[in-house]
């Protein structure tokens, strides 16, 4: 007996980035192997002290406090009212196992907290997670479309999909775009229609164009500002993240997620506090992402011939190609060098690829040699 397709489960999609395995071995005839920007990945060492209370902490020995200890809440406190001049009480405050796991179980939290709510906005353009969480929840994910900009157009969600909206993610300066959003504009729209905003902020230390910018300069009343220390301190590999804002989402967060032992690792949460009470190393890591940027933007204008516009944020080229599958092929033969094509992140960006400029400066260097490129 055979099962019908009305009775079969989920089947997850392939992983984006696995859909680019198939050009990895065209690298394979360069000396130095493949060259991969395609996934955000750091490349750069936290600073040692950092590394240092990583292994001395003697925080590996019990369970962790799921909310964060407070020492990490505490030096998050610190770093917002230092860096932005906000201030958020402790108790808004609360660790998140990096913020792909929060990005991705969120709707189903908030799905339990309101059952008569399905649907989760989210901009066309995006991390794919924003719609695999809403997926994996059993919600709609509706993208919401673009500005010419490239922000968000809140005046075009459909009243209806508003009526039925869990929360509106924001991100900015966004992936893969580099845009800044209208943090203002978008937490206006969500107290307006009684939707909460989720403002995913990780490269907010990465802004060009402006200072930083966080939701929470507009007041904590229905929005949650969403955290990373992996690319702020090259961190990706402990997993700290944490999200804070408005007090009685934030509590209901807290609680709920206590539930399903979603904790830091303690060694993970000491060597965070420290991240975050040093900004030197931010500025260094700064200066390195400005200087890639500028240096993959001219390499790849030249081979090209393409415009490729630095970001206003983020550490990442986005650029229209045309044919994104066919340059990122034809990139991987002539320079091994791997790329992600836009349709990653939407159907919206099928002719633009996103570059993530998180190789160090030799194997930078190393592509415009292949490309027969020089200083």
């Amino acid at each position: 007996m055979t099962s019908s397709p009305a009775s079969a489960g989920f089947v997850p999609p392939p992983y984006p980035y696995e859909r680019i395995d198939r050009f990895k071995p065209l690298a394979d005839r360069f000396d130095g192997g493949l060259i991969d920007f395609s996934i955000g990945t750091p490349c750069d060492p936290p600073p040692p002290a950092v590394v240092e209370a990583l292994g001395s902490s003697g925080a590996e020995r019990g369970y962790p406090p799921s909310v964060g200890s407070a020492e990490l809440r505490s030096a998050v406190h610190d770093w917002m009212a230092r860096r932005f001049d906000v201030e958020v009480p402790s108790e808004q405050i609360a660790a998140c196992i990096g913020t792909k796991e929060f990005v991705g179980t969120l709707p189903q939290w908030l799905r339990l907290r309101r059952p008569d709510l399905d649907t989760v906005l989210y901009p066309a353009i995006s991390y794919p997670t924003y719609e695999m969480g809403a997926t994996l929840a059993g919600c709609r994910a509706v993208p919401v479309p673009m500005s010419p900009t490239g922000g968000l157009q809140l005046d075009s969600i459909d009243p209806a999909d508003a009526a039925r909206a869990l929360a509106l993610w924001v991100n900015s300066p966004a992936n893969p775009s580099g845009v800044l959003d209208d943090l203002g504009a978008a937490a206006a729209w969500g107290r307006a229609h009684g939707v909460p905003v989720f403002s995913d902020e990780c490269y907010i230390e990465f802004t060009w164009a402006d200072r930083g910018r966080t939701i929470l300069e507009h007041g904590d009343e229905g929005v949650v500002a969403v955290h990373s220390l992996s690319k702020r301190s090259n961190l990706a590999g402990t997993r700290v993240g944490f999200y804070a804002g408005d007090a009685t989402m934030v509590e209901y967060l807290r609680e709920v997620r206590k539930h399903v032992g979603m904790m830091v690792p303690g060694p993970a949460q000491a060597a965070g506090a420290v991240a975050l009470a040093d900004d030197e190393h931010v500025a260094e890591q700064r200066d390195r992402y400005l200087a890639r940027l500028r240096r993959m933007a001219a390499i790849l204008h030249r081979w090209s011939g393409l415009d490729v516009p630095l970001p206003d944020g983020g550490f990442y080229l986005w650029f229209h190609v045309g044919d994104a599958w066919e340059f990122t092929e034809r990139l991987a033969r002539e320079a091994g060098a791997l790329v992600s094509p836009g349709d990653f992140y939407g159907p919206a960006g099928s002719e633009y690829v996103r570059v993530a400029v998180v190789q160090p400066d030799e194997r930078i260097e190393l592509v415009a040699d292949r490309l027969g490129i020089g200083a």
